[in-house]
């Protein structure tokens, strides 16, 4: 595969609290240089974050996104933050990667569009379960 704008490789260290190798762009604004070249641009951007097994390990979220959403503790989200966010932004995200799709489906496995409609219900589930488990 050749280089990518989409999935980016590891090569210093970032500011991620995690160990990762990789980082796949889930959601960028996008300028389209012409018909067939798009420059991503990251003043707003969701990251999601790959160890080297391929292992989730949260998303990064630009410090805009960030300061919409004051319900987050960090640019750095897992777990049920992280399932929140995605789905607030699904449908931006699928769009997004839909652009990508050939690359998006080398790395996780389905056509965006098929991977999000049944990741979104599998958050939903995690989500409801979540809060139904927490102390009253």
């Amino acid at each position: 595969m050749e280089h990518s704008t989409f999935i980016y490789v590891n090569q210093l260290k970032t500011f991620s609290p995690w160990n990762e190798y990789c980082k796949v762009v889930l959601l960028a604004d996008i300028k389209l240089n012409d018909q067939t070249s798009i420059e991503l641009l990251f003043t707003r951007y969701i990251y999601l974050h790959l160890n080297i097994d391929g292992y989730v390990l949260g998303v990064s979220i630009s410090q805009s996104i960030f300061e919409e959403h004051p319900e987050f503790s960090s640019q750095f989200l897992n777990d049920l933050e992280m399932m929140q966010l995605l789905l607030m932004y699904v449908d931006d995200i699928t769009n997004f990667c839909q652009l990508f799709a050939a690359e998006f489906e080398y790395v996780l496995g389905y056509h965006p569009t098929v991977y999000f409609e049944a990741a979104e219900q599998y958050w939903e589930k995690q989500i409801i379960e979540v809060q139904s488990n927490a102390p009253q």
